[in-house]
């Protein structure tokens, strides 16, 4: 499991959280986060994707059966190039999941949470 690194930035008057897992390869999850009560949310992947590289952002309301987010239009969060997205569902618990990829993947998954 890939350990999350939180940040409050000083600059964004503490209103926002980054959460960042870095250097995810294929197999691998994130550590799930705890942060429902910051209901905006964005993703975003980069880095090395290999070949056929994905990684799908899941998540849960009690911390046990994930399933996977979707954006705004509705397409499920499997991300298989580098951009950001935006996270549609309010859920308790959230954390990325590298499903495809080769021995080159090495991606890092940053999150936007921003609360009131």
């Amino acid at each position: 499991m890939i350990q999350v690194q939180k940040q409050v930035p000083d600059s964004l008057h503490h209103t926002c959280v980054i959460a960042t897992w870095p250097a995810m390869a294929l197999g691998d999850d994130g550590q799930p986060i705890e942060l429902a009560n910051f209901a905006d949310r964005s993703v975003q992947v980069i880095g090395e994707f290999g070949v056929g590289g994905s990684v799908r952002i899941e998540g849960s309301i009690n911390g046990t059966d994930y399933a996977v987010l979707t954006d705004p239009q509705g397409n499920n969060l499997d991300i298989a190039t580098a951009k950001i997205e935006a996270i549609t569902e309010l859920v308790r618990w959230i954390r990325p999941v590298v499903t495809a990829g080769d021995g080159s993947t090495s991606l890092t998954v940053t999150m936007l949470l921003k609360g009131k």
